[in-house]
């Protein structure tokens, strides 16, 4: 194992969150506070996940296409950071394809235990009216708009599972914090993350970050969380439309 300063750790740390998951969570706890601060009830809220999906224009789709693919540069700074002479990052986090048919296996199992629950905790959140409505983008553009769409969940997969757990799990590991102490402080940041959706995902997303975190520290391998991150979002992006118009006062 490389050695490298806590100094300098502490430092990589904030650079890499304030490019990506960092950023993103403090400006989910200000839209977060914003809501619940408003005159107008969590339940009468709502907000947009992908709008831009829906369009037809080519040039538009390019340039989302794209768009999609530069945001994953913070993970590949992770992955940098994390390699080491002679050791490969991919190969020591598990986000490779030598074990692909186990890992997807393992992912659709994750998707049965955490996606599902995490519909109903969603449905019941509305109901209590204490989640904001969360809009998908509508299917209007076709396939062009399942392209974005698929984009749009492999980015986010990528994003929170190999920064939330492979690399914090790592760089806070050297620092010499506990399992617990990394899997409960990264599941917190996840809530926070997701704070703009409203009371009831702030807790759905905490709980997928204990069991997502947990499941790295027992297999060492990030590809099954990704897997299941991103067929949980392709569930919520494609099949929200149907799922609205089915129970329109639930979703």
């Amino acid at each position: 194992m490389m050695h490298v300063s806590r100094t300098r750790l502490w430092w990589e740390i904030a650079l890499v969150l304030a490019l990506s998951v960092g950023r993103s969570a403090f400006f989910s706890l200000l839209s977060f506070v914003q809501a619940v601060t408003s005159p107008v009830r969590l339940g009468d809220q709502s907000t947009s996940l992908n709008p831009g999906a829906a369009t037809v224009d080519p040039w538009s789709v390019v340039s989302q296409a794209f768009s999609h693919l530069f945001n994953l540069a913070p993970v590949a700074l992770a992955i940098y950071f994390l390699w080491e002479p002679g050791r490969s990052a991919l190969r020591r986090i598990g986000l490779d394809f030598r074990v692909f048919g186990r890992d997807a296996g393992a992912g659709l199992l994750l998707v049965a235990i955490i996606g599902v629950p995490g519909l109903g905790l969603y449905a019941l959140g509305r109901a209590l009216g204490i989640t904001v409505q969360v809009g998908a983008a509508p299917l209007d553009g076709g396939w062009t708009a399942i392209l974005l769409l698929a984009l749009a969940a492999l980015r986010a997969g990528l994003t929170e599972e190999v920064i939330f757990i492979a690399y914090l799990s790592d760089r806070l590991r050297r620092l010499g914090w506990g399992t617990w102490t990394i899997i409960l402080s990264t599941a917190a940041l996840r809530g926070t993350y997701h704070a703009y959706q409203g009371i009831g995902p702030i807790f759905g997303n905490v709980a997928m970050g204990v069991v997502f975190g947990w499941v790295y520290h027992r297999w060492g391998r990030v590809m099954p969380l990704v897997i299941a991150h991103v067929v949980i979002d392709l569930i919520a992006f494609i099949g929200y439309p149907l799922a609205a118009a089915w129970w329109p006062a639930l979703f």
